[in-house]
């Protein structure tokens, strides 16, 4: 029987977790405000790590809080209570990438189960064995592990022990994530989620006996990218990832906003499922539609990463990304009478734009902005101001929750 697996989406703070559950997460992944790889987001507190438990669990979906940062000495005495806590908000498990981590989790959350996080760099059965021994529930494959390997793993390990892999989002030059670039260049360690991103950075290069002398490496005309990875998309590429027996589909982007967190879940929702709804048909190949929906977050050009044992590849003409959308609002109350929502803004758009909806039931449509009144009734030509409230009449219906995006 084969399993269908999660769809695990990212959460840098509460609207990017309730996006996630609305635009359809089997689970959401995040940090309290310590010990997670992610320090530039926002992350939870203690009560908004117990209200995202309770909203999760309410629709019998799970969450697992990071606890992956490499701890220096000065850094366990406070691991204790912080997982204590954190078990005590209801969270599913702990993604942990350190075996002190891994036997405090044990002693202070024994009810809380304990994933081993990618940069403890599993990319073989014996290791993924040897931690299941030690009580993990699942491992979080190396990202430099092929969907060969994946699917002798799963075939030499307990059926009981789960297989989370990512399959979409920024990939980091390093092995697993274990990166010293950072620490070296400015002082943030990487290890413990403050990444500078230096492999994102423009180089050039300098001749020892030239003081002061650079010289530019030509791959393009406005700099070298020596370091810079194209991003992972396995989207076309389900099936694969099934067959192999990954149980977990994760996607990276953890430091990114609600509407990446909404394009990328609700397009891998809809992948999985609709697989499955295909399962065994030998000409199958996901919707284009659904390949076209990844196209309208910003991202650097796309690869497969390691699954089919090539290199994903460095973005070696810019450091920046592929943008073709920006999100303009997001429809907080909507009515079917003369189609007016209530939005909140995110960036500015105009009366007479057409606009792409992303409703939760994730499927996209044109609609034109037709008129704009501001809180006071007043009509206002545009949406300039963040998060400023205002009632749009368009020419179709928007439901509550959609994502409202205009193309660039």
């Amino acid at each position: 029987m084969v399993t269908k697996p999660e769809v695990l989406s990212p959460a840098g703070d509460p609207e990017s977790f309730d996006t996630a559950l609305k635009f359809g997460a089997d689970a959401v992944y995040l940090a309290g405000k310590s010990f997670g790889m992610r320090t530039a987001s926002k992350n939870f507190s203690e009560e908004e790590l117990k209200s995202a438990c309770d909203k999760a669990h309410a629709l019998k979906k799970r969450v697992y809080l990071t606890c992956n940062t490499l701890p220096r000495n000065a850094d366990i005495p406070d691991m204790p209570g912080f997982l204590s806590m954190a078990a005590g908000c209801g969270v599913d498990a702990f993604i942990i990438a350190d075996l002190g981590v891994f036997r405090l989790a044990e002693r202070y959350a024994p009810g809380v189960e304990r994933h081993i996080s990618t940069q403890g760099g599993v990319i073989n059965y014996e290791a993924a064995r040897a931690w299941y021994d030690m009580g993990a529930k699942r491992v979080v494959l190396a990202r430099e592990t092929t969907l060969e390997e994946i699917a002798e793993l799963r075939a030499k390990t307990p059926p009981e022990l789960e297989i989370e892999c990512f399959v979409h989002g920024a990939m980091c030059v390093s092995f697993s994530g274990r990166c010293l670039i950072s620490s070296f260049m400015t002082g943030r360690d990487a290890n413990r989620g403050d990444c500078a991103q230096p492999c994102r950075w423009k180089y050039h290069l300098f001749e020892e006996n030239r003081e002061g002398q650079f010289f530019q490496v030509d791959e393009e005309s406005d700099g070298t990218y020596l370091y810079n990875s194209r991003d992972l998309c396995m989207i076309e590429h389900i099936p694969e990832l099934v067959k192999a027996g990954v149980s977990s589909l994760k996607i990276e982007g953890r430091a990114k906003s609600y509407y990446y967190t909404a394009v990328t879940t609700n397009a891998y929702r809809h992948a999985v499922d609709e697989y499955f709804a295909h399962i065994g048909e030998s000409e199958y190949r996901v919707s284009d539609w659904i390949v076209g929906e990844l196209d309208k977050i910003s991202h650097r050009a796309y690869s497969t990463g390691f699954y089919f044992g090539s290199e994903p590849g460095q973005e070696t003409e810019n450091g920046g990304y592929i943008r073709h959308y920006n999100a303009a609002a997001v429809c907080v109350e909507s009515s079917n009478e003369d189609n007016v929502a209530v939005v909140t803004q995110r960036n500015k758009f105009c009366v007479g734009d057409t606009l792409d909806v992303l409703p939760p039931d994730g499927f996209s449509f044109e609609t034109k902005c037709l008129r704009l009144m501001n809180e006071d009734g007043e009509d206002v030509p545009s949406a300039p101001h963040p998060m400023q409230r205002l009632y749009m009449t368009a020419d179709r219906f928007i439901p509550e929750g959609s994502v409202i995006r205009k193309r660039t």
